[in-house]
């Protein structure tokens, strides 16, 4: 088989690009950039890949469909919008990891993003790629972010089940440098990232609408969420810590029986017997680790939800979406032991 990537420059892409080289079922991959410009090699770009003899060209919508059997796309927020319409037209297949097609309304994206959206017969094609709970993928795949799958994740057994009062939710997420991309800005130089933390994009987080569109889907009776974003000294990780009040008295260990119960046939989904995870719980693997704890004082359920934030919240959920599309098994190509110390 062989698939397309565009992007690959970037750290979700060059994440991408590693699996993809391991994966059974892919016997090549053919990697594109920008319509406009000139072939480049990818060890020219990437130093690491000085072994790799693969070529960079020019993106051409009608010379990929014919020489792939898919397309990934690890792009910033607004190229899909642009270069994958031909693709939606034609249904060939897509993995989007940008937001571009997560959104189906175009005003929702346009509010959040801060940039013209995809036509909505467009967007109308595109399906939600939460990869534990949407089985009925289209051949346009729209990847979710990294925040909304750590937190969708942490939720999704209270809402299902209505173990909460749904008007409280609490989201306090954190994460690594690497969650921001490539793009140089002052808040992420070495000066200001060093010992320091950082909230950011405070009611503004273009991951917010995703997920309450999910939350939405699960239990229609959730009218908002409190959602904050910190920025935190590490490479890359992701730490969701929710807050929800219990509707009825509960305990810690129903709670995680509920959890149990939703994930156990999920191979990347670990509820954890005991404490809490750390970003070092999956570092380098494909799996949301959670633990669970109620403080009967205050009614509290607290769920803490880690991923790292390139594979489970980016390149390694795009890969479970692929082997869902081809009806391959769920853990091919992913590596599911982290990476420690």
């Amino acid at each position: 088989m062989q698939v397309a990537l565009v992007g690959v420059s970037g750290y979700s892409g060059m994440t991408l690009y590693a699996l993809l080289k391991q994966h059974p079922a892919i016997d090549h991959i053919n990697l594109y950039g920008h319509p406009d410009a000139e072939p480049v090699a990818l060890k020219t770009i990437a130093p690491m890949y000085q072994k790799e003899t693969a070529i960079i060209r020019p993106f051409e919508a009608q010379a990929v469909m014919a020489t792939n059997d898919l397309i990934f796309f690890a792009t910033s927020a607004g190229v899909t919008s642009q270069l994958a319409l031909p693709l939606v037209a034609a249904k060939f297949p897509v993995i989007d990891l940008s937001g571009d097609f997560r959104l189906p309304d175009p005003a929702d994206y346009t509010h959040w993003y801060h940039r013209p959206a995809a036509p909505a017969t467009a967007l109308a094609q595109a399906s939600y790629g939460l990869a534990e709970f949407n089985h009925h993928l289209t051949t346009y795949v729209a990847n979710p972010g990294c925040y909304a799958t750590a937190t969708l994740l942490g939720l999704a057994p209270l809402v299902q089940q209505q173990l909460i009062d749904p008007t409280s939710i609490v989201v306090d997420a954190k994460s690594g440098l690497s969650g921001a991309g490539k793009k140089l800005a002052a808040t992420s130089q070495f000066t200001m990232v060093n010992d320091n933390l950082q909230l950011y994009k405070l009611n503004q987080h273009q991951h917010i609408p995703e997920i309450m569109q999910q939350l939405k889907k699960w239990w229609s009776a959730i009218p908002a969420i409190e959602f904050t974003t910190t920025l935190i000294p590490v490479t890359r990780g992701i730490m969701s810590s929710i807050y929800v009040k219990a509707a009825q008295p509960i305990t810690t260990a129903q709670v995680r029986a509920a959890f149990e119960r939703v994930y156990a046939d999920q191979p990347f989904v670990q509820i954890l017997p005991t404490g809490m995870p750390t970003l070092k719980t999956v570092i380098g693997s494909n799996n949301c680790a959670i633990g669970v704890n109620v403080n009967p004082a205050t009614k509290t359920i607290l769920v803490v939800s880690v991923i790292d934030n390139l594979m489970k919240g980016a390149a390694g959920q795009a890969i479970q979406n692929f082997n869902q599309l081809f009806k391959l098994a769920p853990t091919a190509g992913l590596p599911m032991l982290p990476v420690f110390p």
